[in-house]
């Protein structure tokens, strides 16, 4: 995880990945990677999901997000005028461009080894813009009905093709038109959520016409239990993502960064 002084955020940031049950059993290690940075005015918030079919993922999903914690937040820092709309869009697209550039010069011809997916967040004053190529995915937490609170589902990049759920990776061919990008222009938004797809089947729901859409009190209690920082907050959040009741749902690597607006003086 890396990370600049996060006392200079109005943003209180906190996740970590953890190994799952099918490498703890292989004694391979995590290949999911999350990483962040803040400034007094824009947070950056990345997670990746390394291929477990290639040699090198591992490496490939710590680069993927310390470039992108990296090359995002300089080009919102260098966008000072930036306006929530298709600038936004570009900006995304931009970053993007630098980091499969700078992580194709790093892996050389072996690209294809470090192979990872890629989901990013740029949390800037008036707007919030995500980057997301292959499965990760992003839950806001943004206003209330009826006093209770409400969770809006990103949408997710496309698949290689219509009759494929064949993931795409950072070293994809062509990867970048399967890259998807939204802008959010909502200050409502007090809470983000980002996640590898270890977690689908817990944070998120799917109706009978395979829509998904979020997991309200998996997503809630996990945005609560940072808006209160406590001493086990680390500790409860590993636990929780090793926890006996997630590796039924799924065994494979787990990750989550999540990110709340902290409380005015």
């Amino acid at each position: 995880m890396t990370g600049v002084d996060e006392r200079e955020s109005r943003w209180r940031i906190h996740g970590m990945s953890v190994e799952g049950y099918r490498h703890r059993r292989q004694g391979l290690p995590c290949q999911d990677a999350c990483a962040y940075t803040v400034s007094s005015s824009v947070a950056v918030l990345a997670v990746a999901d390394g291929a477990g079919s290639r040699p090198r993922s591992e490496e490939g999903s710590r680069l993927a997000v310390e470039l992108a914690a990296e090359q995002f937040a300089r080009r919102a820092a260098a966008a000072t005028d930036c306006h929530p709309g298709e600038a936004v869009h570009e900006l995304l697209e931009d970053a993007f461009h630098d980091v499969s550039k700078m992580f194709l010069d790093a892996t050389g011809a072996d690209a294809a080894d470090f192979a990872t997916t890629l989901t990013v967040v740029v949390l800037a004053p008036g707007w919030l813009g995500h980057l997301t190529v292959g499965d990760g995915f992003v839950v806001l937490r943004a206003g209330t009905e009826d006093g209770e609170r409400q969770f809006h589902l990103l949408p997710q990049a496309m698949a290689a093709s219509e009759y494929s759920n064949e993931t795409v990776f950072l070293t994809s061919p062509d990867a970048a038109r399967w890259v998807h990008t939204d802008c959010v222009s909502d200050d409502g938004v007090d809470g983000v959520l980002l996640s590898t797809d270890g977690l689908v089947q817990a944070a998120l729901n799917r109706s009978g016409g395979g829509a998904l859409s979020p997991n309200t009190s998996f997503v809630d209690a996990v945005f609560r239990s940072l808006d209160t920082v406590t001493d086990n907050t680390h500790e409860g959040l590993a636990t929780l993502l090793r926890s006996d009741r997630l590796t039924a749902l799924n065994a494979d690597d787990k990750t989550l960064l999540r990110a709340v607006l902290k409380a005015r003086p």
